[in-house]
């Protein structure tokens, strides 16, 4: 989903409509992720699968628990979508993160920002890049 985010961003630019991306975190409160979901018709092999990767659902469930701090819900990416939309046009941010647990992600995304409008520099499309695209 980011890479189709940036690229409508780079697509968009030259009409005038701005783009930011915004970068959830793992939220373990506040959301029903999947709680309607549905389920395979294939019982058996679903229950296959089980066996191969239930643990790893659940030990990763425990570490998101874990490293995120308490205190924190959905609702602040709301708030941040809202900041965002409230800033003027041009100033909005190309990306940002909502995440109070501090992944990394950050880091990550600046780095990629950065080599991806060098990329768009050296190859004459930066005028598909805007003033926040690689901050």
């Amino acid at each position: 989903m980011d890479a189709l985010a940036e690229s409508y961003a780079a697509e968009l630019i030259k009409f005038g409509i701005g783009s930011a991306i915004l970068v959830p975190g793992a939220y373990t409160g506040g959301t029903n992720h999947f709680a309607h979901a549905g389920t395979p018709a294939d019982t058996a092999r679903a229950a296959h699968y089980d066996t191969l990767y239930d643990k790893l659902r659940t030990d990763m469930a425990g570490a998101l628990t874990a490293i995120f701090p308490d205190g924190h819900d959905a609702s602040e990416v709301a708030d941040e979508i809202v900041r965002v939309v409230g800033l003027p046009a041009g100033k909005r941010p190309f990306r940002v993160h909502a995440d109070p647990s501090k992944d990394g992600s950050e880091v990550v995304s600046a780095v990629y920002d950065r080599t991806r409008a060098e990329f768009y520099r050296r190859t004459g499309l930066a005028e598909l890049l805007t003033d926040q695209a690689s901050l």
